[in-house]
């Protein structure tokens, strides 16, 4: 089956073994880290023209989109190639937790290092 997403940027993508492709998600404005996530290439065609971030799950095989059941959204306002073409970042603005804890960022839990506090 062929992917309806654009054969110049897919040709772009180096996708892991299972065919993903990694995905960071930032929200707008601030540049916080909200989350990370996989894409597909039909992940990536939905999110590019509904402007929804929709991810693939590899632990339920399917793709979702974000805050579909739980109403924490992310609106797409950018979407970014990195150099290698292994990684995307999405821009976007979130509604609610970006985190399926219920955290805002999935990186507000554990710091495993900061910087001192300058004198």
């Amino acid at each position: 089956m062929s992917s309806p997403l654009d054969p110049a940027l897919s040709a772009r993508l180096k996708r892991t073994p299972d065919g993903l492709v990694c995905a960071v998600a930032q929200q707008r404005g601030t540049g916080e880290v909200l989350m990370v996530a996989w894409m597909d290439d039909e992940a990536l065609h939905r999110t590019l023209t509904t402007r929804r971030a929709t991810y693939y799950s590899r632990s339920r095989q399917q793709l979702w989109v974000k805050g579909e059941t739980s109403g924490h959204t992310q609106y797409v306002h950018e979407v970014r190639l990195d150099c290698d073409g292994d990684t995307l970042l999405l821009v976007v603005d979130q509604v609610g937790a970006a985190c399926h804890t219920g955290d805002r960022t999935c990186f507000d839990a554990t710091v495993l290092l900061a910087s001192p506090d300058l004198p």
